[in-house]
């Protein structure tokens, strides 16, 4: 394990010529509101090794490898580890090839497990022992160490069969467009202004409380981004809910931090939001949902898909109620659905 600046430098060095990484990450979030990284693990053609980040002073050659124009990062559902990266590096990868999304482009079960699709593709069981470890742990049990390098070992393997097989069926351009949405900074930075959208029970509140409830979800999320804490450790969302119907008033820190976040951000006084997407689908809406459901299951099997991949129970009801920002309206997806969604109407 990378332990030094010195090993760091060595490895990189190593690695100079190489564009194809395979990437995974060990991190902890559970009293933070951003994630701890503390391991990352790279595999190439020529070398594997793992960097202890806790370890290092120093995190910038490692970025300027992984961030350089042609580095492709190879990861299996990489949604997490670019957001461990970014809050550290602030950048975002030029190329991205992640394999548990081209592997449900190919059938297989949708969100497979990286061991799951390890022991399809490659015949190679791996065990499952340290899922559960905190990585701030020092010094790490050499069994936890091996454990992490096993989700890069195999990763080159699966993403050359998977390539392969994309270009068979003529999906490498949907892979790279499924790549490209993981690539928008506002995963990994979302808006206050959006953070109502996180607040459980917020649908089932009177409209007149909604606008208090979502400026009090964006002060939430702006506390818990500065103090680094879980946003749930500023304000549970059932206390967010009773201060919003006025049946508790916060307590005098509270409400005067809230006064001040307004104050200093007045554009969160006139946020919009809309609650009635989540209202329950109408008879009406079943029957349509329904026939909607056939017409992308039939397109789904030509092309050797879960209809899961098309389009999401969620995003149908969307779409039936004029929601035409849902993903199978757009990209690869409207393309082989759009005679079907234009016979729908």
């Amino acid at each position: 394990m990378i332990k030094t600046q010195g090993q760091l430098n060595d490895f990189l060095q190593a690695i100079q010529g190489e564009t194809e990484l395979a990437i995974d990450t060990e991190f902890k979030r559970v009293n933070t509101y951003y994630p701890v990284l503390c391991l990352v693990q790279i595999a190439t053609k020529s070398a594997t090794d793992c960097i202890d980040v806790l370890a290092l002073n120093d995190l910038e050659p490692l970025f300027d490898k992984l961030y350089q124009d042609g580095s492709i990062w190879i990861v299996h559902s990489a949604r997490q580890d670019i957001e461990a990266l970014y809050c550290l590096s602030k950048r975002l990868p030029k190329q991205l090839f992640d394999t548990q999304i081209a592997a449900s482009l190919l059938n297989h079960p949708v969100q497979v497990s990286y061991q799951a699709l390890t022991e399809a593709l490659q015949n190679v069981y791996l065990e499952k022992a340290y899922t559960r470890l905190d990585w701030t742990t020092r010094p790490l049990p050499e069994g936890a160490i091996e454990y992490a390098l096993d989700d890069v070992r195999y990763l080159l393997k699966n993403y050359h069969q998977l390539q392969t097989q994309l270009k068979d069926e003529n999906k490498l351009d949907w892979i790279a467009e499924e790549a490209q949405s993981l690539l928008d900074v506002d995963l990994y930075l979302p808006p206050i202004d959006q953070a109502w959208q996180r607040v459980k029970g917020l649908s089932r509140i009177n409209k007149k409380s909604h606008g208090l409830a979502a400026q009090l979800a964006a002060w939430r999320e702006y506390r818990a981004q500065v103090s680094n804490k879980p946003r749930k450790w500023i304000l549970a969302d059932d206390q967010l809910i009773a201060y919003a119907l006025g049946k508790e008033k916060p307590l005098g820190k509270i409400q005067k931090s809230f006064d001040d976040f307004l104050s200093k951000h007045s554009s969160i006084q006139n946020i919009e939001i809309n609650i009635g997407k989540n209202n329950p689908p109408t008879k009406t809406e079943k029957v349509q949902k329904v026939v909607l459901q056939k017409l992308i299951q039939e397109k789904a099997n030509q092309y050797n898909l879960a209809i899961e991949v098309m389009a999401s129970s969620k995003s149908l009801l969307k779409y039936i109620r004029g929601d035409r920002s849902v993903m199978f309206c757009q990209g690869w997806r409207y393309h082989l659905l759009q005679k079907e969604l234009e016979n729908a109407k």
